[in-house]
C-alpha cells in the first residue's frame, strides 16, 4: 500500500556541498578565504565535516562563491542554470524617455546586465549619474547614442561598446531618429 506520508528529503552535507560549490567554480580555498573574511583552515575543516560553521559563516560563503544559502541546503547536483523570461524582467523607467530592464536571474552576485531602451531624444537623465566603484560595460545594440563619460563626448553606434568604472559620472542620450537598444554589464553589481 502506497505511504500517504510526503516525501522527506535527506539531510545535505553542508561541507561536502560547500567543496562541490567551490569545485565548480574552480576557486581554492585561499580565494575563498579572501572573499569571505574566513582562514582557510576552517574552511578546511568545514568542508571535511571537522568543524560546523554558523549562518554568519555559511553566508560569507555563499557570498563569496556566488550562490545563495538556499543553494548550500540543496541536495543533489550543482545549481543549474535559471531562466528569466522576456515578459517576467524587472523593468524601471529612468531618465527622459528611457526604460531599463534586468536580464540578470536573482541572485546573481558578481555579474548585473540590464537592457535599455531609449526613444528619440531620451535619456538617462538631465544630469550625468555614477553608482558604486565596478567595471562597467556599455554596449549598443541598435540606434545611435551619445555616452558623456567624466566631461568627454563619445559618439557610438550599432555594435560599439566602451568600458568604464561605474564611478565616473555618465550620462547616455539617443542621437538618432529611430529607438536605441543599449546594454550594460556591471561587475560586480552597483546598481
Amino acid at each position: 500500500m502506497p505511504s500517504s506520508a510526503p516525501d522527506v528529503q535527506a539531510d545535505v552535507d553542508v561541507g561536502e556541498r560547500l567543496r562541490a560549490l567551490r569545485r565548480s567554480r574552480r576557486a581554492t580555498l585561499r580565494t575563498v578565504a579572501e572573499r569571505s573574511g574566513l582562514s582557510e583552515s576552517f574552511l578546511s575543516q568545514v568542508e571535511r565535516g571537522r568543524s560546523s560553521a554558523s549562518i554568519e559563516s555559511l553566508r560569507r560563503v555563499a557570498d563569496a562563491l556566488g550562490v545563495s544559502m538556499a543553494d548550500l541546503f540543496e541536495p543533489g547536483g550543482l545549481p543549474g542554470p535559471r531562466v528569466l523570461r522576456r515578459d517576467e524582467r524587472p523593468a524601471l523607467s529612468f531618465g527622459v524617455l528611457g526604460k531599463k530592464l534586468l536580464l540578470t536571474p536573482r541572485p546573481l552576485h558578481h555579474l548585473e546586465v540590464f537592457a535599455g531602451e531609449l526613444e528619440v531624444g531620451g535619456s538617462t537623465g538631465t544630469e550625468p549619474y555614477a553608482h558604486g566603484d565596478s567595471e562597467e560595460l556599455f554596449v549598443v545594440l541598435a540606434g545611435t547614442v551619445q555616452l558623456e563619460l567624466g566631461g568627454e563626448l563619445f559618439d557610438l553606434e550599432p555594435g560599439d561598446s566602451i568600458d568604464y568604472r561605474s564611478s565616473t559620472p555618465h550620462r547616455i542620450s539617443n542621437t538618432g531618429q529611430d529607438l536605441a537598444e543599449v546594454m550594460w554589464i556591471i561587475s560586480p553589481p552597483s546598481y
